[in-house]
């Protein structure tokens, strides 16, 4: 065991060796998000894991791109390291949940990444989320959140060059149409959404409201709001549950952005007020109930970083695909009241609940990045005293684009921002934004059946 882990939470970690005692584990999914947000890590035997506190794993493999690339030179190895050193991974016994569709006794426990001496790696995802709510922390302020998150149900689709189907139901036939909210459309897939409840529950994931979105299979899940990194941890476990649990029923379940053309993309709207630690008072509302200069000031922050923000919340170039004018996804940065055209929303609510929704963050978003993110965009507003514009009343849709519309764009608008650099750290951002660069040259190589349909005779 490395000397910086010998005292680590002992307290915690005796939990832990009893949780397990209790449910008979015999094996631990030792688990760390990664840039996409994919599930690296190792499986372990319950001794191993008692014996090996900090397991150890190369550096490169939370700071990958989607296809498990990484630049072979370049600004990325001033961050990490060339000599492929490896992280000490320490579980974080709080995060401990049964496998409910493991064949054996099986847990499943998440993990921090330290250097050799004892700091959190600062371009691991959760490490960043970490570093902001610590910001908040210090000024004695809870960040408390609640995500909204869509995805699709489809087909299984072996041959990428097809397009993505819906699935067949319990009635034999798929959907042709757009069922928005309707009840006996999410009945269809009932057997599916019973395991889904039913792991949820064995996983204590706190998941709220089961709706049907616009687009034909396309599906909404709402968290009940909690801290920061929880509900992040939280997202990150229900993706890979929902996955697994279509697979069992002969379907995919995918988060991608914009999975279907002629279909509306999947969003991860979240909701976040702040609380005072001191009074536990929501500071996004004054004594009289009326709106306070914080909720103003937030609004302002995420007015202004939100584009530069946006390779965080949108980080593929599908992601681009979602933002289009009148497909219920924002196109600019307007907020209002009880308004779903706006990309800042906040939702009618007493004073108590007043919050801010972020609607521009895609569902294909990594959960600890986008929150990092958005808290980010809003702390500097508040410290900034950013005025925001005034509120839009009417359609946002019919406003001019304010959001990049690229990958590439987007990525030249966070490696010039600062003060983001700043809150979310400058080494996580240049290995992101390497990253992402190195994503958008790889998307360049490939020809789509676009471009061969009307360039191919054409020009």
């Amino acid at each position: 065991m490395a000397p910086f882990l010998q005292d680590r939470r002992p307290f915690q970690f005796a939990e832990l060796d009893n949780w397990l005692n209790a449910h008979r584990v015999t094996e631990i999914e030792c688990l760390v998000p990664d840039l996409t947000g994919v599930a690296r890590g190792k499986i372990l035997p319950r001794e191993k894991f008692t014996e090996d506190r900090g397991m150890r794993l190369p550096e490169v493999v939370v700071a990958m791109s989607v296809t498990g690339e990484y630049p072979d030179q370049g600004p990325y190895f001033d961050v990490v390291s060339r000599n492929d050193a490896d992280m000490h991974l320490v579980a974080d016994p709080t995060t401990v949940r049964i496998v409910p569709w493991a064949a054996d006794p099986t847990a499943q426990v998440i993990h921090d990444c330290y250097d050799r001496d004892g700091r959190l790696v600062p371009f691991a995802p959760r490490a960043v989320l970490r570093r902001v709510c610590e910001l908040f922390d210090r000024k004695g302020w809870i960040p408390v959140v609640a995500p909204e998150l869509e995805f699709y149900l489809v087909a299984r689709n072996t041959d990428p060059d097809q397009p993505l189907r819906s699935p067949i139901g319990r009635s034999g036939r798929a959907e042709t149409s757009r069922q928005a909210y309707s009840i006996d459309a999410v009945n269809e897939f009932d057997p599916l959404f019973e395991d889904v409840y039913d792991y949820c529950e064995k996983m204590e994931l706190n998941v709220d409201t089961l709706i049907h979105e616009v687009g034909a299979g396309q599906m909404e899940i709402n968290f009940f709001h909690s801290a920061p990194l929880a509900l992040a941890d939280e997202v990150f476990l229900f993706k890979r549950t929902v996955r697994e649990a279509a697979l069992r029923h002969d379907m995919y379940a995918t988060f991608m952005a914009k999975p279907i053309a002629g279909e509306p993309g999947s969003a991860m709207h979240v909701h976040q007020s702040l609380v005072s630690r001191d009074s536990e008072r929501n500071l996004f509302s004054n004594e009289d109930g009326t709106p306070s200069q914080e909720f103003y000031w937030y609004i302002g922050g995420l007015q202004k970083y939100i584009p530069a923000a946006m390779a965080l919340f949108a980080p593929y170039v599908n992601s681009y695909r979602r933002l289009a004018r009148f497909t219920a996804a924002p196109i600019n940065i307007q907020w209002g009241v009880d308004n779903r055209t706006v990309g800042i929303r906040s939702p009618v609510s007493t004073p108590r609940a007043r919050r801010v929704e972020n609607r521009v963050i895609g569902a294909d978003a990594n959960p600890y990045v986008a929150l990092a993110a958005t808290l980010a965009c809003g702390l500097l507003g508040i410290e900034q005293r950013i005025e925001p514009t005034e509120e839009c009343k009417g359609s946002a849709y019919q406003s001019a684009f304010e959001l990049p519309r690229s990958l590439g764009e987007a990525v030249s608008l966070l490696r010039a921002e600062q003060d983001l650099a700043e809150v979310l750290g400058k080494e996580f951002l240049t290995v992101y934004t390497e990253i992402k660069d190195l994503e958008h040259e790889e998307f360049m190589r490939v020809i789509s059946p676009w471009e061969r349909e009307h360039l191919l005779l054409h020009v």
